[in-house]
């Protein structure tokens, strides 16, 4: 008499993600999860769903970068805006002292850099970056080695978080005060958004301007996150911050400020092919999930795909699907 094989079902769950339940307004996730499609094997393991390392969310966003136009609509304001906004730094002084926060590899801080040159010929600038990942310092300095044209710039690294950087001040007491400051894309990791920019403002020199990219309200992101966050999973572990939670925060600041708008747009075409490995890792990017395609329930699947082809997030152009990334540049005064 053939015995009938018994299927065992083994969900492998890491307890670290469990607290963030309550951002699904339902508890679908980890019951779909559950009912995966039984087969006759006598083990059946289901991969459990995790957040991005440092090192996979690197690559992953490289993967953003090449099929966006993040980098261009950057360069387009500091054309457009950036000498305006650099030319009353400084009030004069010899010496120029810039901070970026969250720099990365440093390729945006140069742009800015050369523009203060050639705004301020013949000022010095004192350059200081805090960047709490190693590989991003790395590459950062090796770009400046291979620059020419910066010998009246001196550069200082602090790797350290936002956070790091802040206590260390607070406890040596000294307050460095500087011209620019610049937080590029870099809040959404922050843990306490209204103190830290409350923080870095007051780094600011007298007549010093605050800069601060963030999505905009108008981007694809915004109405993912604000009407279809429910689509999201729970190991997305970032802020979902917008510039006007950004300018709720300067308001309560009592602070002066301007916003620019500026259109970006991501080439998502490839999240909808079944297994095209650039789609996936612009899907692990997207929802902040290492290997989300293979390890989310089908359900989620579906729904984030239909979320991300609403016309609240992206356009057709030319057969492709186009996810709206724009971004708001905030100059603050100080």
């Amino acid at each position: 008499m053939q015995l009938q094989k018994s299927i065992q079902v083994l969900q492998i769950t890491e307890v670290l993600y469990f607290p963030y339940r309550n951002r699904f307004p339902s508890m679908n996730f980890e019951a779909e999860i559950l009912t995966a499609p039984h087969d006759n094997s006598e083990l059946y393991v289901i991969p459990s769903m995790r957040s991005l390392t440092a090192e996979e969310y690197v690559e992953a966003f490289k993967s953003f970068l090449d099929h966006s136009t993040e980098h261009q609509c950057m360069d387009e304001f500091n054309k457009e805006e950036m000498p305006n906004i650099m030319a009353g730094l400084g009030n004069g002084k010899s010496t120029i002292n810039v901070l970026g926060v969250g720099s990365g590899t440093g390729e945006q801080d140069l742009k800015m850099i050369r523009i203060l040159q050639a705004v301020h010929p013949g000022a010095l600038i004192d350059n200081e970056i805090i960047e709490p990942n190693p590989q991003h310092v790395a590459a950062y300095k090796e770009l400046v080695n291979q620059a020419p044209d910066l010998q009246n710039v001196s550069f200082i690294w602090h790797q350290l978080t936002s956070s790091e950087y802040e206590q260390q001040v607070k406890e040596k007491g000294a307050h460095k005060k500087f011209d620019f400051i610049h937080m590029i894309q870099m809040l959404y990791r922050v843990e306490d958004i209204p103190n830290t920019i409350k923080f870095f403002h007051s780094c600011l020199n007298h007549h010093g301007k605050l800069l601060i990219i963030i999505l905009s309200d108008s981007s694809g992101w915004a109405s993912l996150w604000k009407k279809y966050k429910h689509c999201l999973p729970s190991t997305d572990s970032g802020h979902y911050i917008t510039s006007n939670g950004i300018t709720d925060v300067l308001k309560r600041l009592g602070v002066e400020y301007r916003v620019y708008e500026f259109l970006s747009g991501w080439d998502i075409t490839e999240c909808f092919i079944e297994g095209d490995p650039v789609g996936a890792c612009m899907m692990d990017f997207l929802t902040g999930t290492k290997n989300f395609l293979g390890t989310a329930p089908p359900g989620l699947r579906r729904r984030l795909q239909e979320a991300l082809c609403q016309p609240e997030c992206s356009s057709k152009k030319d057969g492709r699907i186009i996810f709206s990334n724009n971004l708001s540049m905030i100059v603050v005064e100080s």
